[in-house]
């Protein structure tokens, strides 16, 4: 997928940055800065789906608030939405911007942008938002320094048209300033950039991450400028795609900066987790972590420490050096500075490859993959009972020697499987399996698998997963690929995968996921997911556009469907069905449910009385535009003294604002009626529609008043009375009448 990265950088006359290295900070300024991230896959009919650029703006936002000094609350999120969705972000944004401003205080806003365009403007859906659109709302924020951050095909047009926990925000120094503006693309006119699935997003925007988090910072002095992060990003471009399919990319710029100082974009002495990787190590690194996410990608050199500020946790450090590949795995704390040594490293199995021209296969050489039946290390069959008691062992080569065939009795090991493997124990891969492993215990590839694992135990993958398991127990999937997994137990993949998870206990994917997960107890996507999930118990994706089918759905920006008793979403597009409907941000959708409970939507407390009732309290909850209402009332009958009665209620309605203080909303209400003091018969119930007009007089005080029609009916068949002064005395089974209602609504 073509795909280039543009940053923009409008720094206005009044942009002050960071002192160069070493130079001390004199009358500091109080500086706080905003990120808008957006990121949308869908560029609308005729256009492929991006796969990553939600996940890269996700990355973007990620590197911002720990290194770049954007605190959560300061941070908003738009992923995968239309023109009219950006529209109403830009001017949140603005107004976020607007209210942080004081005097003597600095602000500084950054926009980033991830999904698709055209030489026209940014491509969202169906809608395009235009690059002369985008510029003026640049220009319109109040801020000190505005930045915007287009990762996206063809923004290198408008490259050509020049016109939660608290973090520390940018070194300010008042004794320097810089004005202009920066531009940079990923790649030159003539070339298309790439997103790749190996690293799991953009090549740029991968390593522009990756040298923000420390790998850029060519001084040591803790600080990523923007001319250290460019370089960076600049170099690793070139060298990851000169032998990819679609050719070399060449990111340029075009810089016109006027001033003294340099433009710090990230910090790593405002993090306490720290990586750092002493002065013996080199080659180049490749740094996960636990769910196997590709965190920072570097070229190391040997006689220089490098440090990388990371989230607290696990990682794995792979390291690819003079034809060797070792793996060291390691725990960075949450308080202090964690040194990997070049002796923390252990050697790993590489590929069996042969170099163009003959000679010998060399374990992690580029090359071409050698036909199986001419390695010197394969034999067709293996036949044995146990370890040490195999044909492998018994006639030389052990675990290493490959097979396409291996039958035991008990627990077989091999290299590499290219057939079908049989074992009343376990199958054991070393290496790579292009075939099929069936076992009684369980199946375990430390490569690649290609075809199927077949068990009642567990299977095991260490790296990519191609094909099939089902198994009893639990399947795992380190690296996972276009996959079926079917499982009793648990189905885990601790990266993104394509296609089914199945089990009666759990389906887990860390990364991304597209296709079906279903469970009966837990269906749980870490990343985004494009699909269906289901379960009895209980589903969670952090984004979704498809459906959740469970008793309690829970979701972070979901585009589709949540059917459940209880649905829970921060965004929500699409609807909500079931009992209880839960929405931080409802921005196009529809919550159907006795209590819908919508953050941007409605939440009210009435007061009022009518004809039944003198006294009555209500909750609305709900969207802009449907609500559901809970009621306890207070009443009597004529001619008694005191209450004689109090009522609960439940109610579903609609809210029509008609300008922007006067509203109507219409509903309907079914009461059960409660005997107090001995007056009436435990035996009522009250169903009412209401009419109610109301006028704001401000943001939080409306009042309102309207018509209802009543109609009253004994549970156990028997005849009512009147209880209300508005209707006629009767002994019939059902008794209707209109009535009025009056109060205030908080």
């Amino acid at each position: 997928m073509a795909r280039s990265l543009l940053f923009l950088s409008l720094l206005l006359p009044t942009l002050a940055t960071a002192a160069p290295a070493g130079t001390p900070s004199s009358n500091p300024v109080a500086v706080r800065r905003f990120a808008l991230l957006v990121g949308v896959n869908d560029g609308g009919p005729g256009r492929a789906k991006l796969r990553y650029a939600v996940t890269d703006a996700n990355a973007f936002g990620q590197v911002l608030e720990e290194l770049g000094g954007v605190q959560r609350q300061d941070r908003m999120m738009l992923l995968e939405g239309d023109r009219k969705a950006l529209e109403s972000a830009l001017a949140r944004f603005k107004a976020m911007v607007a209210a942080a401003k004081t005097p003597g205080g600095r602000t500084e806003a950054l926009i980033y942008y991830s999904g698709h365009s055209d030489e026209e403007g940014l491509l969202l859906h169906q809608d395009r938002f235009g690059y002369r659109e985008l510029r003026q709302a640049l220009e319109q924020l109040p801020a000190d320094v505005r930045i915007a951050i287009l990762d996206s095909c063809a923004s290198g047009t408008l490259a050509r048209s020049k016109g939660g926990v608290r973090r520390p925000a940018f070194l300010v120094d008042t004794s320097t300033a810089v004005r202009g503006h920066a531009i940079l693309t990923s790649s030159s006119e003539d070339e298309v950039s790439q997103e790749s699935d190996r690293i799991g997003g953009s090549f740029f925007t991968h390593n522009l991450v990756s040298g923000l988090r420390g790998a850029a910072d060519a001084t040591g002095d803790g600080r990523v400028t923007l001319h250290e992060a460019y370089q960076f990003a600049f170099h690793e471009t070139l060298a990851r795609t000169e032998r990819t399919r679609a050719g070399a990319q060449h990111p340029a710029y075009d810089i016109e900066l006027a001033g003294t100082g340099e433009l710090v974009m990230t910090d790593l002495r405002s993090t306490t987790a720290v990586l750092v990787m002493d002065e013996n190590v080199e080659g180049r690194l490749f740094i996960r972590d636990e769910p196997g996410r590709l965190v920072v990608e570097l070229n190391k050199l040997a006689g220089r420490s490098t440090e990388l500020g990371l989230q607290p946790g696990r990682y794995t450090v792979t390291r690819e050096s003079r034809g060797a590949s070792s793996q060291a795995v390691l725990t960075v704390g949450d308080a202090g500075r964690t040194v990997l040594a070049h002796t923390a490293f252990v050697a790993m199995q590489g590929e069996l490859t042969a170099m163009r021209g003959g000679g010998a296969p060399v374990a992690g050489a580029q090359g071409p993959m050698v036909d199986p039946m001419a390695r010197g290390n394969f034999r067709f069959i293996n036949l044995g009972l146990a370890p040490k008691l195999q044909t492998n062992d018994l006639w030389g080569g052990g675990q290493e020697m490959d097979n396409a065939l291996s039958i035991s009795l008990g627990m077989a090991t091999m290299g590499r499987l290219d057939g079908f493997a049989m074992a009343l124990g376990a199958n054991w891969g070393s290496g790579e399996v292009h075939g099929v492993q069936t076992a009684i215990g369980g199946n375990v590839a430390r490569d690649i698998m290609e075809g199927a694992q077949l068990s009642v135990g567990g299977n095991w993958v260490s790296g990519r997963a191609e094909g099939f398991q089902a198994t009893v127990g639990l399947n795992m999937a380190s690296q996972g690929g276009f996959l079926g997994q079917l499982a009793v137990g648990a189905n885990v993949s601790r990266a993104s995968m394509k296609g089914v998870q199945m089990a009666v206990g759990s389906s887990w994917v860390n990364g991304d996921m597209d296709g079906y997960q279903a469970a009966v107890g837990l269906s749980w996507v870490a990343g985004s997911m494009r699909g269906v999930q289901m379960a009895v118990g209980v589903s969670r994706v952090n984004t979704l556009e498809g459906a959740q089918l469970s008793l309690i759905n829970v979701g972070g920006d979901v585009r589709g469907a949540q059917v459940g008793l209880i649905n829970v979403a921060g965004k929500m597009n699409g609807l909500q069905l079931g009992i209880i409907n839960v929405a931080n941000n409802l921005e196009s959708g529809v919550p159907v449910g006795l209590l819908n409970i919508v953050r941007n939507g409605q939440f009210h407390v009435e007061a009022y009385g009518n004809d039944f009732n003198y006294a009555n309290v209500a909750l609305k909850v709900g969207s802009r535009y449907l609500y559901t209402t809970l009621v306890v009332g207070m009443g009597a009958v004529p001619d008694h003294r005191g209450p004689s009665h109090w009522t609960t209620g439940v109610g579903l309605g609609g809210h029509v604002p008609l300008t922007e203080r006067l509203y109507f909303d219409v509903d309907v209400v079914t009461n059960t009626i409660h005997e107090w003091g001995g007056a009436l018969a435990d035996n009522r119930m009250l169903h009412q529609g209401r009419l109610m007009v109301g006028y704001a007089f401000a943001p939080r005080f409306a009042i309102f008043a309207g018509p209802t029609f009543n109609v009253l009916h004994a549970t156990d068949g028997e005849p009512v009375t009147a209880l209300s002064r508005f209707s006629k005395s009767s002994d019939r089974d059902v008794l209707m009448w209109a009535g009025v209602q009056a109060g205030l609504r908080l």
